[in-house]
Order: C-alpha cells, then structure tokens, then sequence
C-alpha cells in the first residue's frame, strides 16, 4: 500500500487544510493499493502563492537558461535511476502492463527529459533583428509566469514530462494537477525535484477531485493553462481561462483514421493499429481506431485485424508476458460495454470481441480487444470516443470518399495513410485536417515533433521546439541608434 499524509507545495511536504483523502483502487484487483490527501481550495490558494512569489521575487525566473538544463539534466539521471520503482506504482495504480509502464509509462519520459533539455540548450533565448525604420531590434523570449499543468489519468508520467519540463526549462513555476485515479506516480516525482536544486516554490503537486481543478484552473494567480482531457471537459477549461484572459493549451479527445490504399497491405495496417489502438488497452488520445478499408477488401482487412489483435495476451498487468491489462476504472469499463452493445443495436457486425469479459477474467475491469465491421460513418462507434479497445472498419469506393470520411469528425488529432507510395502519402497527409499524420505508421510521437490537434482537439502544440515556446512570451524591445556625434570642426 502506498500512503501519504501530505502535499507537495512549493518543494516542501505540508499538512493539507482538510482531511479528506483519494483512495486508489487497482483495475486488476479491485482492491485498494494506496491513498493520498486530497487538496482543497485553501491549498490550491497556498501552492498558487507559493508559486507565484517563487516566479515573481525568486531566482529561477531569472536563472541563465543554461543553469536551468543543468538543474533538469540532474533530474533526469534521479528520474533514470528510479524507473522500475516508478513503473510498478503505474502498473499497481493504472492496470498498464509492467512491460508497456516501463517502456512507455516511464522510459519514453525518461528520455524524453534529456531531449527536451536539448532543445532548450540550442533553443535562441534572445534575437537581435534590424528595424525596417532605423532602430535597433531585440527580441527576448520569457518565461510566461505560473503554470497549472493538469494531466490526465491515462499517460499520466509522459502527460507530466510533456508539459512540466518544458515549463522549468522556460522558467516558469508549476502547480501540478494530476488525476484522481493516477495521484501516486506524481507524488512519487516530488522529491526528485528538490534533489535536481529546483529552487523552493518552483514546484507543487495536488492530488485534487475535479471540483479543485475547476478553482485551480480559474484562479486569477494562474498565467497559463495546459490541459489534456476529454473534449467535454476542454471546453470548461477553455470557458475558465476566458475569463481571466489566462493562455491556455488544450490537447483534447481523438477519433483518428487509418487509411489503407490500395496498394497497401493488411497484415502490416493490422500491426500498426495494434501498436496505436490497444496501448494502454485503448485508453489513448491519438489511436488509430478507424480503419478506412477499399470496399473490396473489406473482409481482407478485418480478417487481418481479427487475427492480429486475437494474438494479444489479456491479464494480470504485473505479469512480464501480459500484453493488456484492464481498463482504469468500472466505470470506463462500462463505458466501453455500452459502446460496443450500441455498435451491435445500429447494426454493425462483431468480428472479434464483444462485451463480455474475456475467459477467465470475472474480477478486474477488463474488456476484449474488439472489431466492428460493416460499419458506416453515421454510426456512434464511428463518431463517438470510445477510448477502450475498440477498431472500426469502414469501406471507401475511392480515394476521395476516403478523405471525405477521414474527415468527417469533429475532432482532428492524428491520423494514418498506408501505402506503397510514400509520395503519394505525404499528398494524402495534406488532404487530411488534423495536427499529426502518419505515413505507413501509427503516430510516433517523437521529442523534436510538435504534437497537437485541430477543431474539437484542441488547440496549442506540446513537444519539440514548439511545445517549449507554449511557456514562453516573446518580449521586443526598440533600441534608438545612436545619433552622429556633432562636427567639431572650424
């Protein structure tokens, strides 16, 4: 069991103002593995404080850039040496796989904090640029103040990384949000902060219901807002920040397609959508979970998928050999069922799968890698979110209604073409509105790439160059030359 008495506010351990607490159940077992205190809005207003005078009066602000990846450099060799440590508490707490959480829970953050001090050490923090009348210009790129990162409970050590780390290296202080069901992998970093020399107040980590989030999120102490979340819950997020005129970034729900051309072949866009589609059993924001097949092959490609995600060991998520583990909680288990009963009532056909727990699995919040097949672009399972393990194929006459589908979402996040022609997959790229893309892969989300949506999936990028300037305001300032000294002469 894992247990904590306190919060993490500004770098020290605090009693919090009340005594209520957020147990954390296991998906597997559905039994209790930790509790942790849960912030009021007293200690929101305590870590904004914190926060902001750490920002407003303290050094890190004005640290040379250069001594702030030093600072993150140390963190992540701490944060290296503790990654199965930090992998078991995600598998305890979130039912991921022990060998998903230690390869994509914790050792994809682990370097992707290394990548991030990279671009920050290249990144050209002040810029000198002749004036188009005369003067001299220069341009300083500043932290943008105090930062609310609020993460999700699905991803929630790369969610953190992604947003927490380019904060600090841009000097900004921040208050860290994570999810009530994923509180233990976050307090479990708060130490490791003051180890890496982070100055006091720089950092604080509450565990909150979502009644706090809301009063985090519209604090007037706040100067910007990164929030990854459903799309519902986005636009409050965005609706709060309105009001205060506080910036906000917002990487939001998904329903992304894979497109297979005709050239293309089953078996390899079955892998592809095994590897996107039932990571962390489905629960993931940009997972290929439409599958766009040539109406005359439709068969070949649900058969592929059928067989391919057949092969897929169903478990104990501490377990080596398990491949997928159970969803987060009843009720994203339910959630699921009843996606998959309405895909049934609206006429779509079960390939694989269905609502019933897999064999052998009576206890644990689990649901079957499913495939639906004949289904057409009006159904719900084909509009709607489902984020658990479920695959769609849908039939296209021609390239053009392909596109067509594609698009027809509201949301636009990722998205895959599969083919022989990588030329013409980078033109299919360009027909396809979203904020990432894919060539003959699922989306590999890399440290030097922006990731980020368009329409009902947000808005701002996270990652590469551009995600560290998402905590940055660009300041220009006027330097009048200096006039010709006066002649002297006679």
């Amino acid at each position: 069991m894992h247990e904590q008495e306190q919060l993490f506010i500004g770098g020290e351990w605090v009693t919090p103002s009340t005594g209520a607490r957020i147990k954390v159940i296991s998906p597997h077992s559905e039994k209790p593995v930790g509790s942790v205190a849960a912030a009021g809005t007293a200690d929101v207003d305590r870590a904004v404080a914190t926060a902001r005078q750490a920002f407003d009066e303290g050094p890190w602000p004005r640290t040379d850039p250069a001594e702030r990846v030093k600072a993150i450099r140390r963190l992540a060799t701490l944060y290296s040496a503790r990654r199965d440590e930090l992998a078991q508490i995600i598998t305890a707490q979130l039912g991921a796989p022990i060998s998903f959480a230690r390869r994509a829970q914790v050792g994809l953050p682990g370097s992707m904090i290394g990548a991030f001090a990279d671009i920050a050490a290249a990144y050209p923090w002040q810029e000198n640029r002749p004036g188009v009348y005369g003067q001299d210009i220069v341009l300083r790129r500043e932290p943008v103040g105090v930062v609310a990162a609020i993460v999700p409970w699905n991803m929630p050590q790369f969610l953190t990384v992604t947003k927490l780390i380019p904060a600090l290296l841009a000097g900004c202080a921040v208050v860290l949000k994570p999810a009530p069901e994923s509180p233990l992998d976050a307090l479990f970093l708060a130490d490791l902060f003051t180890q890496a020399g982070l100055p006091p107040g720089v950092v604080s980590v509450l565990p909150a219901e979502r009644d706090v989030s809301a009063h985090l999120v519209g604090h007037p102490g706040i100067d910007k807002v990164s929030f990854t979340g459903s799309t519902a819950a986005g636009r409050q997020v965005a609706t709060a920040c309105a009001a205060n005129l506080t910036k906000v970034s917002l990487e939001l729900g998904g329903k992304s397609a894979a497109i297979a051309l005709d050239d293309a072949d089953p078996a390899t866009v079955a892998k592809a959508v095994r590897f996107s589609g039932m990571g962390m059993a489905g629960q993931i924001c940009n997972a290929l979970t439409r599958v766009l097949a040539p109406a005359g092959r439709l068969d070949d490609y649900t058969d592929a998928l059928t067989a391919e995600l057949s092969t897929i060991r169903i478990g104990d998520p501490s377990d080596p050999d398990t491949q997928m583990g159970p969803l987060v909680t009843r009720r994203q288990q339910e959630r699921v069922r009843g996606y998959i009963d309405t895909g049934l009532r609206e006429g779509a056909r079960l390939a694989t799968g269905g609502s019933a727990p897999p064999t052998g699995l009576d206890t644990g919040w689990y649901v079957q890698p499913t495939v639906f097949s004949d289904v057409t672009p009006a159904m719900t399972i084909a509009r709607e979110e489902i984020f658990g393990p479920v695959i769609v194929v849908l039939p296209y006459r021609d390239e053009d209604e392909a596109i067509r589908i594609a698009n027809d979402t509201e949301y636009g996040l990722a998205g895959s073409v599969f083919t022989a022609d990588t030329a013409h997959g980078l033109h299919i790229a360009g027909r396809v509105r979203t904020g990432t893309f894919g060539v003959n892969q699922g989306y590999s989300m890399d440290p030097a790439a922006p990731f980020g949506g368009v329409k009902a999936s947000g808005y701002g990028r996270e990652l590469g160059r551009e995600g560290l300037e998402s905590y940055l305001n660009t300041k220009s300032i006027s330097i009048a030359q200096s006039p010709s000294p006066p002649d002297s002469a006679g």
